[in-house]
């Protein structure tokens, strides 16, 4: 029995295994040692959303607890309100041909003793996202979404809300986007430019994109 990259593994007639890369990332256990040493004491469980035909492209952190018990990104009330900032319906959002939602870590990265997030592990991207990128290609938009994803894609060594206030300087196929979080509700009230000038450009061209 041999091993195909993108191809086949037969050892008869009875068995095809197709080996992908979203095959290896759900297999992955790099941070297994790391996550059962968080408050959380959880098992890695990657979360992957995207086909090479998606068009959009989320850019996130990490998923969240919940995210960690569902399988599926955003099923959380920061998915409920990044769904609102797009103009969008959950059908559309969840339609993996045509979106694509790459995290900059695949697992929960679970809590510290203290009960907050920790930071997406560095491994993770470091392994496994030019690889995905390379898979997804050229898309026509992309959503940058919080500190890590905006550093990554960016280059961005400033802070998001000086990030996401150039936002004219990356658009029409990038858009920095503060995160969607609840905790975030003060700096929406304290940045109004936010929900009246990039929102109304970010739907049309989402729109745009998926229509």
């Amino acid at each position: 029995m041999s091993d195909l990259r993108n191809g086949s593994i037969r050892g008869d007639d009875t068995y095809i295994i197709r080996m992908t890369l979203t095959d290896d990332i759900r297999a992955c256990t790099l941070c297994a040692e790391r996550f059962a040493a968080t408050a959380t004491t959880h098992s890695p469980r990657p979360v992957i959303w995207f086909r090479p035909s998606a068009r959009l492209m989320i850019v996130g952190q990490a998923p969240g607890a919940r995210v960690h018990e569902s399988g599926r990104p955003f099923t959380d009330p920061s998915g409920d309100r990044l769904r609102d900032w797009m103009g969008v319906d959950t059908a559309t959002f969840y339609n993996q041909d045509r979106v694509a939602i790459l995290p900059m870590a695949f697992c929960f990265p679970g809590y510290n003793a203290k009960g907050s997030d920790l930071p997406p592990p560095p491994i993770c991207a470091r392994t496994w996202r030019n690889k995905v990128m390379a898979e997804l290609g050229d898309v026509d938009l992309t959503l940058v979404v919080g500190r890590y994803a905006q550093k990554w894609h960016l280059g961005s060594k400033a802070g998001v809300t000086d990030t996401v206030r150039t936002w004219r300087d990356h658009a029409p196929r990038v858009f920095p986007l503060p995160h969607p979080s609840w905790r975030n509700t003060a700096w929406l009230k304290k940045n109004p430019w936010f929900e009246a000038d990039l929102l109304p450009v970010l739907r049309a061209r989402i729109k745009e994109v998926l229509t």
